[in-house]
């Protein structure tokens, strides 16, 4: 799953088939909480530079993510049903995400190639005891980024009945990548999902992470609604396909595959009357010829979401 090292995308999972919702569940532990840099001037940076982005604009809002902290796949994938995969997710927020990966100095978060290469495969008790307790190997991507936020966004690949694959063009209001290309998405939403905490108990664990997982699928069909304006009845229910990481920044989004009952022309006028309309300035129905040629002109993440899309539709015209 690897991708050529000039590529502006990381795959993180693949899963080419799509995933139901039964096929994804979550373990929400403050054990996947970003672990502070030892560096306390880079800690401290953290502060100062959230400090000096809300002086600037009075309207941002610290709200809580859920952070990504690695998963485990059953099944490779596969089209089986008993293909699963659990989604290791923490507890994070804006602020942190803004002073950490958005940071001008976010390649110091990063912990150095020749430490969680080692930590792939041997227990760092005496570098980085967070991680000890688990008996399972340890992925590069969670070792390397354990000092950021690195908060889960998602993405969307919505088809519409005739065909057509639904693309954003972002605003000059959005914080990030102004003008540029997206699929629809944003965030699941802790607090959409009863979450201001972890959990004390084991009961109480079993019952968060379920309403996590529900969230992961919930908060993408919110995000088409309200950015593309199409009825929450004419999506079909979401496939997950996968986590890319955009290689600038460091920053992971969930993307999913869902089809809209309706044609590219209806949901051109529904756009109009969008909620979140004021984040996009224009909304695309594209071919797939046509989506490859935008797609340099889309965030590391979205383009890793197209090459989980386009993962998806070679799996699918290789069913006999």
């Amino acid at each position: 799953m690897e991708q050529e090292a000039d590529s502006a995308y990381k795959l993180l999972l693949s899963c080419p088939h799509g995933f139901s919702s039964s096929q994804v569940s979550v373990v929400f532990d403050g054990s996947y909480d970003r672990v502070p840099h030892p560096d306390t001037n880079l800690e401290n940076s953290i502060s100062e530079i959230w400090d000096s982005r809300v002086q600037n604009n009075k309207s941002l809002f610290n709200g809580q993510k859920f952070r990504y902290g690695g998963h485990i796949m059953r099944g490779e994938g596969g089209s089986s049903v008993e293909s699963h995969v659990c989604l290791h997710l923490g507890l994070t927020d804006y602020r942190t995400f803004v002073g950490t990966n958005l940071n001008p100095l976010w390649e110091k978060f990063l912990v150095p190639s020749e430490v969680h290469k080692y930590a792939d495969h041997v227990c760092l008790a005496s570098f980085y005891p967070h991680y000890c307790k688990y008996s399972v190997e340890l992925g590069d991507d969670v070792i390397q980024c354990q000092h950021t936020a690195s908060p889960l966004g998602n993405g969307a690949v919505v088809e519409t009945s005739d065909k057509k694959i639904l693309l954003l063009q972002r605003s000059n209001n959005v914080g990030e990548f102004p003008g540029h290309f997206v699929f629809p998405g944003g965030h699941p939403e802790p607090q959409d999902a009863g979450i201001t905490s972890h959990p004390c108990g084991s009961t109480d664990s079993e019952f968060i992470n379920h309403k996590v997982s529900q969230e992961m699928f919930d908060s993408i069909t919110r995000e088409v609604v309200e950015e593309i304006g199409v009825p929450s009845e004419s999506l079909c229910n979401p496939l997950f396909i996968g986590i890319s990481r955009r290689r600038l920044n460091v920053r992971p989004a969930a993307f999913f595959f869902i089809k809209c009952s309706l044609q590219s022309n209806e949901i051109q006028q529904l756009y109009s009357t969008a909620q979140d309309g004021y984040e996009s300035t224009q909304l695309f129905a594209v071919s797939m010829i046509e989506l490859e040629n935008m797609a340099s002109k889309m965030p590391g993440c979205h383009q890793g979401g197209f090459a989980l899309y386009k993962l998806m539709v070679e799996a699918m015209n290789n069913i006999p």
